[in-house]
């Protein structure tokens, strides 16, 4: 449906979530996801999880981690730097959340 003023229907992150939410509720996220992200997006996104999952172990420097993942230590660093904006109790929440995720 068009709207007369010109602006997309969609503007606001939290309408992203909510989808996001939405089509999990219904068993659908596989779906979505495939639909919203390239094939090199998804890609990129689990990389993203496996650079979050190795900075909170803490076992390898990031110079390592680039090199296991086929990363630049730049996006390392990101990801680093983005965990510093988040407290102690995300951060085990996240590392919980990875831990739990993980093959046997």
């Amino acid at each position: 449906m068009s709207n007369s003023q010109e602006t997309p229907e969609f503007t606001e992150w939290q309408q992203v979530l909510d989808i996001l939410r939405q089509a999990t509720d219904e068993h659908k996220e596989d779906t979505l996801l495939r639909l919203l992200l390239t094939p090199d997006e998804r890609t990129v996104l689990l990389s993203r999880v496996n650079i979050l999952h190795e900075l909170l172990n803490g076992d390898r420097s990031q110079r390592k981690i680039s090199e296991l993942l086929g990363v630049g230590v730049a996006t390392i660093t990101r990801g680093s730097n983005e965990l510093k904006h988040h407290d102690d109790a995300t951060k085990v929440w996240l590392s919980a959340l990875l831990e739990a995720q993980k093959p046997n």
